[in-house]
């Protein structure tokens, strides 16, 4: 287990399937769910099975990851533009991702809490 300054829930809690989630799409390498403590009232989680620590760390033999990625970022983007005409997709880097597992946030709606 990672220590409290490097725990991963992605890969500790959700992959490892600690934690159910509520899959929205599943592919052999990506993984889109329901937030587990959602700040919108819409609000999709994206990661990739495979721990990649950020964007900024991603290494070429993983642009095939990417790529699938980002085309579950496709489907999931365009479902919640089509359900309520308009979505946010987003990712944190650095000090601004608190879990050190990348992982983007496709979201609609007012902010549900702080």
């Amino acid at each position: 287990m990672a220590t409290n300054e490097y725990h991963d829930f992605y890969c500790d809690e959700v992959l490892n399937g600690r934690t159910s989630v509520n899959v929205v799409l599943e592919t052999e390498n990506v993984l889109a769910f329901h937030h587990t403590r959602p700040y919108w009232e819409e609000h999709i989680v994206v990661i990739p099975k495979k721990h990649i620590e950020s964007i900024i760390t991603v290494q070429e033999e993983e642009n095939v990851i990417m790529q699938e990625i980002f085309s579950v970022i496709q489907v999931v983007a365009t479902e919640m533009n089509e359900k309520f005409g308009a979505c946010t997709v987003s990712m944190n880097v650095g000090e601004y991702q608190t879990t050190k597992h990348m992982h983007w946030h496709v979201i609609y709606g007012k902010r549900i809490r702080d």
